[in-house]
């Protein structure tokens, strides 16, 4: 049974990384391989990574307001990079509204504080079932 490849990122300025460390050692913790990018990563590096890396998807942590940037572009990115299989995914503060925009983007599922590791790892099982 192969593992779940995924890759936590930071994207922007934003320099919050308390819920991506958290997000990344629960995802660890339920059995899947996980790459943290760090903070204030470029949305080009993220996604350089990602193919290198070969992962199944990406989650974005998002505190500072640049998800309506920032999500779309890893997406087309992706598109651009021939990469559309792989998902993205993220969390923050980010307002109901721009959920639904995000959505129709291609982002997949936002995660909203408060929100428990086991229900982003019931996510990405049911996103990815072996």
């Amino acid at each position: 049974m192969r593992k779940l490849r995924i890759l936590i990122a930071k994207v922007g300025l934003d320099g919050h990384d308390r819920g991506a460390k958290s997000v990344a050692v629960g995802l660890r913790d339920a059995g899947m391989e996980v790459i943290y990018t760090g903070i204030r990563q470029t949305a080009e590096a993220v996604v350089s990574i990602a193919v290198q890396e070969d992962v199944d998807a990406i989650g974005i942590s998002s505190l500072a307001g640049a998800h309506m940037t920032m999500f779309p572009k890893v997406v087309r990115l992706l598109q651009e990079k021939g990469a559309k299989d792989i998902q993205v995914f993220g969390g923050g503060i980010i307002p109901k509204n721009d959920i639904t925009e995000l959505n129709k983007m291609g982002v997949g599922k936002i995660f909203l504080p408060g929100t428990k590791i086991s229900d982003v790892v019931a996510y990405l099982k049911e996103a990815f079932p072996n």
